[in-house]
């Protein structure tokens, strides 16, 4: 495969990439068009409408919390307090119309004393009749008696709208309907405050001539244009007002194709800066030629969005290497950007989607936070996701069969690791039954089938490493690490006083069947290795021997449990598999260290359930000793494990701590708690940074999770009846007509708000309150920000 040298890792070569376990998908040409991206899940409709790649691209992702889906991500609006309901809001405006409509038809009718008093103390006396009640004399009083009514009448408008509550009224029932009905009602009010206002029922047209008279003289008017453009200005003047409630420029601009910012409060991007389907990281470094090279393809939609993904890794690796730069360069405007920097399997999309993913950011939505009190009022209706920021801290899920472990966390965590894979930044292995829905043969590069003659590919026992103490370290906390009062490491010592003589002499560990006789003590096996030895001047490697055949036997050998935990592998069913000889070739998590590889390892759980969680424990321990000891840490690597029943020990506890700082994580399943050991369980909940409970779970269980949260402090408001007690007759007689109708005494409310400190979760709410298809998920970054444990709505 030609990968321009760009993709390739330092130092490795053909040979030592396992073989797939089908025939890799060929590479369309470079001309073929891939389908949009990003493709719909699997299980979608047909008529799931697909967005080009260029609206995928330019949909913002703003930097939000902890596990919020960003892609096209819209914060809610502020929260609002409690208001008054709806009919108290509507009675309340209702009365204030017409206590405003009685006080007006008062003042206009006279019946109002005094009315004329404050403006008769501002303007001259001879304008006015004598009198209290006296009116205007001359043509000035007149006019400053109709601007004084129209003073009036606004301020009585404006308190029947302060006091009727009118602006709740219109952002509850009118600008929460959003555009077009926005729109259409405030045109409506508009065109009734013109039809009030040009019959005059509405002081505003003779004050405003009055106004402008006083100011500029009368001799104005005897121009008409003068006059039209008076009139047009108090037109515009009541539209004004309307016009900015029905917010009818944004709607205007919207109809003509200007797209407001998705996102409330983003700056606005400057007319001429390129949007990213121009590629501006490329531009910004001078590679014109390319970036409009992959624009093309983006328009023409011959990429998709693993090509993008894959191409702006390869530019942000290649930043500290100029050599590549240039090859790459070179490759995409040779051949074209879908055909640049492939994966080593040639392959550019998954078979099938059944989640949501974003390469962009990384992330996998796996539900929604659901409208709860549990959850902040800012984060109620968002997307939930994962990523390897937050798949780095490690995450343990915890709840029963069937309540959607695998098809709404696994599954989707492992698609999007797989895709990540293709786009040549992370590395993925997938541990599961045989036949759970971990996706198709097609969407791995390794399928290691353990127990299925057909499988194309064995796994190592040791791990692919060389040193005997290493490989025996890791296979004994794989064999014995479960038992209880048995230190694994007196059961790697004894393991490496065998592999070790047994690799001298043969040059390879010990199959299963050797490794079986050996930890049995069986005579002729131990004699032709201690002859072999002998023979061959091997005195270091003859005295770990014989220091295994002194000790065979004590009180305290762990020999013979280790004998009995390799005999679980030493099965007609495990015969093909296990092999150590020059034509083996098992595949060995050793590759996991330099190639985006797609890994899934089947075990045979139905037909043999012990050697399954044994050959889990060991594939757990191999991941994390190989994961910490990593050299290039440019890949994220995961490991998921569809159920690790039995599989933690106190050493792979230690060692999935470890992983944060190796950019690696994993992610563990389990259907209850008590499938580890009591006295791991709180070091396992403090070692991961990510904790999921499915509904289901056991109020014991959901005590420890409970104890994880923590607590936080809340508000209470508790209120208390206390009885009213009537001194005077009359009072007492309506308490007493009052409980008669009623049937109940008549009692005040005491209100008390404390701030109390409180479980965030507790243990009966976790067991009996989640409903179907939820779990409450808490989430760490790797930088160590936190999100509070929230209820999620699952759906896969």
């Amino acid at each position: 495969m030609d990968t321009e040298g760009t993709y390739d890792a330092r130092g490795t070569g053909a040979g030592r990439v396992p073989r797939p376990a089908g025939p890799p998908p060929a590479a369309p040409p470079p001309h073929a068009p891939p389908p949009y991206a990003p493709p719909p899940p699997g299980h979608a409709p047909a008529a799931t409408p697909r967005p080009p790649l260029e609206e995928w691209l330019r949909t913002p992702r703003p930097r939000r919390e902890p596990g919020v889906w960003r892609y096209g991500h819209t914060p809610r609006p502020p929260e609002r307090p409690e208001g008054v309901p709806d009919r108290s809001l509507l009675v309340g405006a209702l009365i204030s119309v017409l206590c405003a409509l009685l006080l007006w038809s008062l003042w206009r009718n006279g019946y109002i004393p005094y009315r004329l008093v404050p403006l008769k103390l501002f303007t001259p006396g001879d304008w006015w009749y004598a009198g209290t009640f006296g009116g205007p004399r001359t043509i000035e009083g007149a006019d400053a008696l109709t601007v004084y009514e129209a003073v009036l009448f606004g301020l009585l408008v404006y308190g029947c709208l302060r006091l009727g509550n009118w602006a709740e009224l219109f952002r509850r029932h009118v600008a929460g309907r959003g555009q077009p009905f926005l729109a259409l009602a405030s045109a409506a009010a508009a065109a009734l405050a013109q039809l009030l206002v040009w019959k005059d029922a509405v002081p505003v047209v003779r004050p405003v001539l009055i106004l402008v008279a006083s100011v500029f003289g009368g001799e104005i008017y005897q121009s008409q244009s003068v006059v039209n453009v008076i009139y047009a200005l108090i037109t515009l003047g009541v539209l004004w007002p309307f016009a900015r409630l029905g917010r009818w420029r944004a709607l205007i601009a919207e109809r003509r194709g200007a797209r407001p910012s998705a996102v409330p409060g983003a700056p606005a991007a400057p007319p001429d800066a390129p949007t990213p389907d121009q590629w501006p990281e490329l531009r910004a470094a001078g590679r014109t030629d390319a970036a409009q090279a992959l624009a093309a393809e983006v328009r023409t939609g011959r990429m998709n969005d693993v090509d993008v993904a894959r191409l702006r890794h390869a530019w942000a690796v290649g930043r500290s290497h100029p050599e590549r730069l240039a090859a790459l360069d070179e490759a995409v405007l040779r051949v074209g950007g879908a055909a640049t920097a492939l994966h080593p399997s040639g392959a550019r999309d998954l078979p099938v989607r059944t989640a949501r993913h974003d390469l962009l950011t990384g992330q996998v939505r796996i539900g929604s936070f659901a409208d709860d009190p549990h959850n902040p009022y800012a984060r109620r209706g968002s997307g939930a996701a994962l990523e390897p920021a937050l798949l780095g801290t490690s995450l343990l899920a915890v709840g029963p069969p069937g309540s959607g472990k695998t098809a709404r966390l696994v599954r989707p965590v492992v698609e999007s690791l797989a895709l990540q894979a293709l786009a040549g930044q992370a590395a993925v292995l997938a541990v599961g039954g045989a036949g759970e829905p971990l996706g198709p043969d097609e969407s791995y590069d390794v399928v290691v089938q353990i127990g299925d003659p057909a499988s194309a590919h064995d796994f190592d026992l040791y791990g692919g490493t060389t040193d005997p103490d290493e490989a025996a370290g890791v296979l004994a906390e794989g064999l014995v690490g479960d038992v209880p009062g048995l230190d694994s490491r007196r059961a790697a010592t004894v393991l490496a006083q065998l592999l070790g003589p047994y690799r001298t002499v043969h040059g390879h560990f010990p199959g299963v069947p050797a490794l079986r006789e050996l930890l049995d003590g069986d005579r002729a096996a131990v004699e032709a290795l201690r002859e072999a030895l002998g023979s061959g001047g091997h005195t270091a490697m003859l005295r770990e021997l014989d220091a295994r055949t002194r000790q065979r036997g004590g009180p305290q050998d762990p020999g013979p449990v280790l004998a009995d935990r390799i005999a679980l592998l030493d099965r007609p069913a495990f015969a093909p598999f296990f092999a150590t000889g020059p034509e083996a070739r098992p595949f060995s998590l050793r590759s996991l260290e330099h190639l985006p590889l797609r890994v899934r390892i089947d075990l045979p759980e139905r037909a043999h359930a012990e050697a399954s969680r044994l050959l889990t424990r060991l594939v757990l321990a191999q991941f994390t000793a190989v994961a910490a000891a990593r050299t290039d840490r440019s890949l994220f690597v995961c490991l998921v494990l569809d159920d690790a029943t039995r599989a933690v020990t106190t050493e792979t506890v230690r060692g999935v701590r470890r992983l944060r700082s190796a950019n690696a994580g994993a992610v563990l399943t389990l259907r209850t708690l008590d499938d580890v050991p009591e006295h791991l369980h709180t070091a396992l909940l403090g070692g991961v940074g990510c904790c999921m409970a499915f509904c289901g779970v056991t109020t014991w269980d959901g005590k420890r999770f409970a104890d994880v949260w923590g607590k936080e402090w809340v508000e209470t408001r508790e209120v208390a009846q206390h009885a009213v007690f009537a001194d005077q007759p009359f009072t007492r007689a309506l308490h007493g007509l009052r409980k008669l109708v009623t049937g109940k005494a008549v009692t005040r409310d005491a209100v008390t708000v404390r701030r109390v400190e409180r479980e965030r979760w507790s243990a009966s709410a976790l067991a009996y309150e989640l409903p179907a298809g939820h779990a409450v998920l808490s989430l760490t970054t790797v930088d160590g920000q936190h999100a509070p444990p929230l209820l999620v709505k699952l759906d896969g």
